[in-house]
């Protein structure tokens, strides 16, 4: 899907949002004022929280598609994260005021006033929340929003929170027991809860969640098949934002490769990046000694590394016979914290077993499943 009808679509999906949300604060409002039930209130106030929610989606939309300029050069997709992240604290506000007023009611309770209106607004409203959690929150997925899919799912927790109302005014009409403090104290903790979590996912990303791993293991064997390549490594790719991903890898190359059939092969595996995934990519080249005397050189020092205990994988291997210089990189496992006192260690056993040699190590790390 386009970008563009991408966001055109979660700008509609958050009207449609709005306009449920406040239809039903309204209702409830009223229906709870008759009623004299904090409960019914407080989940207005709720929907009223979603539908500022929906507002603030469409802002996000609407400036995350602003084109990269000087400043942000990767463009200002990661305002989506923004988005959904004040959308949680909204949610998180809403759970602690009503907190605070259903405490108080527990300690100072009034009688509500349940009326048959009052329960048929109440199953209306949790059948429109259900709808509408399931549609709102599909189209999250659908589209990659996370602004999208946690309106969703708070809404459909919603319709959970309102039903627990309804059992609070059940229980009022046949026990004539008043819970209405008690599970209006419920609803607000179940509220902050799910503020909470809702917060962990943009957080994340704006942390810097890596793509998922079948989506590394598919470009390592598609550019794994081009009959240049001798070996993909060193896969970096990053969200910047929900439809845009930046990243780079290395490739293994014979060095008799010119510097034209190497940009020629650079600039192929990046468009075919571009146009199959939409991902930005910036290739990496290694060469491969192709020197006859090299190649045993290069099998035992690549040996005698893989089979250090703390070695994951090494790879770049070239040697540079003007300088009688080794370079080479390795990628160490979880066991090793410093990455200087690893590589001078690592340099230290080279320049033993290899002491006609000189080596330069570069630490690298597994940012994939497979290495």
């Amino acid at each position: 899907m386009e970008y563009q009808e991408r966001n055109k679509e979660i700008i509609r999906t958050s009207v449609v949002g709005i306009a449920a949300n406040v239809l039903l604060a309204g209702f409830k409002a009223v229906v709870g004022a008759i009623a004299g039930s904090v409960a019914i209130i407080m989940d207005a106030v709720n929907n009223l929280s979603d539908a500022l929610s929906s507002v603030i989606t469409i802002v996000g939309t609407k400036l995350s598609a602003r084109p990269a300029d000087g400043k942000h050069p990767f463009g200002y997709g990661r305002i989506e994260y923004f988005s959904a992240i004040v959308i949680s604290i909204i949610v998180l506000i809403a759970g602690v005021s009503s907190l605070i007023e259903s405490v108080k009611k527990i300690f100072n309770p009034t009688e509500p006033n349940y009326t048959t209106f009052t329960l048929v607004v109440i199953v209306v409203a949790i059948l429109v929340k259900l709808v509408l959690g399931r549609y709102v929150k599909a189209k999250g997925k659908k589209l990659q929003s996370d602004s999208l899919i946690a309106s969703g799912a708070d809404a459909t927790f919603d319709a959970v929170v309102t039903l627990s109302t309804l059992v609070s005014a059940g229980i009022m009409l046949i026990a004539g027991v008043n819970l209405d403090g008690i599970f209006g104290t419920l609803i607000s903790l179940v509220i902050i809860k799910a503020g909470v979590e809702m917060l962990g996912s943009p957080i994340s990303q704006l942390l810097g969640t890596g793509v998922p791993q079948e989506l590394t293991d598919e470009i390592r064997k598609e550019v794994k098949a081009y009959p240049q390549v001798h070996g993909v490594y060193d896969i970096i790719l990053n969200y910047y934002g929900p439809n845009t991903i930046i990243g780079s890898l290395h490739v293994n190359v014979l060095d008799t490769l010119t510097a034209r059939e190497i940009h020629g092969l650079d600039r192929e595996i990046a468009e075919e990046m571009f146009f199959k995934h939409g991902i930005i990519l910036t290739v990496g080249i290694y060469a491969i000694n192709t020197e006859g005397k090299l190649g045993n050189l290069q099998k035992d020092v690549m040996t005698f590394i893989n089979n250090q205990p703390d070695v994951l994988q090494s790879h770049g291997f070239y040697y540079y016979s003007d300088k009688n210089l080794v370079t080479i990189d390795i990628i160490p496992n979880e066991s090793v914290h410093d990455d200087n006192v690893f590589a001078e260690e690592m340099k230290e056993k080279l320049n033993k077993q290899f002491p006609d040699y000189k080596f330069s190590i570069v630490i690298d790390h597994n940012y994939t499943e497979e290495s």
